[in-house]
């Protein structure tokens, strides 16, 4: 009997890490890391699926907000935790972007990419004191004022709501540097500095800036989309507004470490589909404004991969790319 349960134990031991303990996953809470500061728009996001998500794996999914290093410190949290499941992270669309900054040699490949759930517009707020009321103004302004006299912000240097600025001004034939950038560990705190007169605009997305609209301390001018947002049905499209088609998006997902077993992530796959489709996910989305998007698993490496590539192009174009990135 002693060699009997000698060779089952050594035979348990031999299986894989997922199948030794995936029926019994989770066991215990779960880490949800957010790269970016609390009361932000990705921070919003992680904190409504995490709350979701816990229901339906009966432990605690707890937020964590590591910011720093214009988003590399989150990202790497996420990436070089356990692949046992317990760490996961709400990643940005910076992840593929900051390599191409030579700020990290970190991509869209070191991860399992479980879902994108979330993509939101750019969008172009003033402080409410500002004396522009549209973005027509503000870019006339723009043009006629010397480089440096505008200062914008939203989050990190090169980070999306940045190339969002430099790449509208380079589809109105102007350098980027035309507007000086002001790094930002988020929207929220850039916010905040532009209604402090810190800087005079910010490039986020909309939802990001709500509360300061409806209390009438922002102004938002446009939308860089191709159709109004919901919840901002009055505020024009860039083309609208000037017959400039440039757009430009922020998408979010949720990531693991790479090597996650196989029926974790399965099980992780499950809980996010869950939460995505549930009502309150919904209505607390579309409650705020943000915008939903449901790409799983290889689809969302794809996309991720697509985009990738075009940021690439577009930061050389406008500068922010090393010679040797």
């Amino acid at each position: 009997m002693k060699r009997r349960s000698l060779l089952v134990a050594a035979g348990l031991a031999a299986l894989p890490l997922s199948a030794a303990f995936a029926a019994d996953y989770p066991e215990r809470p779960i880490q949800m890391i957010v790269p970016w500061g609390a009361g932000g728009g990705t921070d919003a996001v992680a904190r409504i699926m995490a709350s979701v998500m816990q229901e339906d794996l009966g432990v605690p999914v707890n937020v964590v907000n590591r910011t720093g290093g214009s988003g590399v410190v989150g990202h790497s949290a996420i990436a070089t935790a356990e692949p046992d499941g317990y760490t996961i992270g709400l990643a940005t669309v910076e992840i593929a972007m900051l390599h191409w900054q030579g700020l990290t040699d970190l991509t869209y490949e070191d991860y399992d990419v479980l879902a994108l759930v979330n993509q939101d517009p750019a969008g172009i707020m003033v402080s409410g004191e500002s004396e522009y009321d549209s973005v027509e103004a503000l870019l006339a302004a723009i043009k006629e004022e010397p480089a440096g006299t505008f200062k914008a912000s939203g989050t990190a240097q090169g980070g999306i709501w940045h190339i969002a600025l430099a790449g509208w001004l380079l589809s109105e034939g102007l350098d980027p540097g035309k507007v000086s950038w002001v790094p930002s560990q988020g929207s929220a705190p850039a916010i905040t500095d532009m209604v402090a007169g810190g800087v005079d605009m910010v490039t986020s997305s909309l939802p990001e800036g709500t509360a300061m609209i409806q209390a009438g301390r922002v102004k938002a001018l446009a939308a860089m989309s191709d159709a109004p947002i919901g919840g901002f049905d009055d505020v024009p499209t860039l083309e609208a507004a000037t017959g400039n088609d440039w757009t430009m998006a922020a998408w979010r997902g949720i990531f693991a470490p790479k090597g996650l077993p196989e029926e974790v992530n399965a099980k992780l796959t499950a809980a996010v589909e869950a939460a995505y489709n549930s009502d309150e996910y919904q209505e607390f989305m579309a409650g705020r404004g943000l915008g939903t998007i449901w790409v799983p698993g290889s689809e969302a490496a794809e996309f991720i991969g697509a985009a990738d590539k075009d940021f690439g192009t577009v930061m050389e174009a406008a500068g922010l790319k090393p010679e040797n990135g």
